[in-house]
């Protein structure tokens, strides 16, 4: 069975952050009348959506929780985070992260390449509210 990847960012009960990997299965779908089914699985509802980008020497000054759940697709270049746990992890093109510590102690995000970074984003619907792992 194919599977989807993605990094899960939360808070644990002790206001800690850290990451996770996720693995989402994947089922053949009828996408479309005209070809074979392609492999899909649903995903979380989205609100908004946006194109992020910032330069290669970028980082953010403070630790701090995201101010909204999002789903990152990085698009070009590469950035990292680090939890408050201490662990560090890169997302360079191709990667998907979902920032879900709302609370607690947060993140530091940095961006660690000459170009830069793309990144498309969307913002969870809190209206759903639904857990994706």
């Amino acid at each position: 069975m194919q599977t989807a990847r993605y990094v899960r960012l939360y808070t644990d009960q002790f206001g800690e952050t850290h990451f996770e990997g996720i693995e989402v299965p994947l089922s053949p779908q009828d996408f479309t009348d005209e070809a074979v089914p392609l492999q899909i699985a649903q995903f979380m509802p989205v609100s908004s959506s946006f194109c992020l980008s910032g330069p290669g020497d970028w980082s953010g000054d403070v630790s701090g929780p995201t101010s909204r759940r999002l789903i990152l697709c990085t698009v070009e270049g590469e950035y990292q985070m680090t939890v408050s746990d201490g662990e560090v992890c890169c997302f360079p093109a191709g990667s998907v992260l979902f920032l879900d510590d709302t609370t607690g102690k947060g993140h530091l995000t940095s961006i660690n390449n000459k170009r830069g970074v793309l990144v498309f984003a969307m913002s969870i619907d809190e209206n759903e509210r639904r857990k994706a792992h």
